[in-house]
């Protein structure tokens, strides 16, 4: 599948922004690659949906990511898949993240961990529970309320570019752009905005350029040879290529086959400027990204 891509490339040495991630339970150095895992509590994701169900499970996958590479993690409760079926009720949502988070916190407490939440009050429970960040794949769209959770608690927010609801907003069906770029960016220092309006600082802020989100395969390819123009906003940048249907448009492999494609995307969009990769499998990224980060530095 052959694409055409037009916003400017960045160069390595460039300018990336702030290098150090601050919030109010610690700080997250960023002059190297972060690598974020990926823990699913869900029965329905797109890639590992019911694998970690269980907390048991959940808490074992977390260890194995810490000791493939991974820096960070990031827990969700709630799928996003294209064709999901539409918002899991915060209860329950709760229900599945509680015994995970806590269980994480407590024997991993120096990890930094992120909860993917579209929800201001499972944001705020899983704050009070010992979450640094709260990842929004809304960009406050969904709960503008989750920016004045974040400023309360101190934490980190991390805001995606999307369109659309739970159930649509990882489908084509609002992937209509005259500029995919200039329109991500737009979108994204809007809800930028939105947050400090609500008193989160700005140190507090990374964004997410939302690759396969609202986009088919050439806009996020577009989105990605446009982190240059996101680090504009004055924010780290943090890519979510993980195993994703645009890697499988150039590869032809399936979702489970991914996983260095995935790996080419981070290297790649370090040398743009982004600093940290939320990833199913650490270890191949790990390893471009070193390699990337060796090219950058050289």
């Amino acid at each position: 599948m052959a694409f055409s891509i037009r916003a400017e490339p960045g160069r390595p040495g460039e300018s990336v922004g702030p290098l150090v991630w601050e919030m109010g339970r610690g700080k997250v150095a960023l002059d190297r690659p972060v690598v974020v895992g990926i823990v699913n509590v869900t029965p329905d994701s797109f890639s590992d949906g019911g694998l970690y169900l269980r907390p048991e499970a959940a808490l074992a996958h977390a260890e194995e990511l810490l000791a493939a590479g991974a820096d960070m993690l990031d827990v969700g409760a709630e799928s996003t898949r294209p064709g999901s079926q539409g918002p899991v009720p915060p209860d329950e949502e709760w229900r599945r993240l509680e015994p995970v988070l806590r269980g994480i916190v407590a024997r991993f407490p120096a990890v930094p961990v992120s909860v993917d939440t579209v929800k201001a009050t499972t944001a705020r429970r899983a704050l009070e529970a010992g979450a640094w960040i709260v990842n929004d794949v809304s960009g406050l769209r969904l709960d503008p309320a989750i920016a004045e959770v974040c400023a309360a608690y101190d934490a980190g927010l991390v805001l995606m570019h999307s369109r659309g609801d739970v159930a649509t907003m990882a489908s084509y069906t609002h992937a209509h752009y005259a500029d995919v770029v200039a329109e991500m960016v737009k979108e994204l220092a809007r809800a930028v905005a939105s947050a400090r309006g609500c008193g989160v600082a700005a140190s507090r802020i990374v964004v997410d350029p939302g690759l396969g989100f609202s986009k088919t395969p050439e806009q996020s390819y577009q989105a990605l040879r446009g982190v240059p123009a996101l680090l504009r906003l004055g924010h780290p940048v943090m890519l979510g290529p993980s195993r994703k249907r645009f890697l499988g448009a150039v590869t032809g492999r399936g979702v489970g086959e991914r996983d260095v494609a995935t790996a080419a995307a981070c290297a790649v969009g370090w040398l743009l400027g982004a600093r940290l990769f939320r990833v199913h499998a650490p270890q191949p990224a790990r390893d471009a990204l070193a390699v990337a980060h060796a090219v950058g530095s050289a």
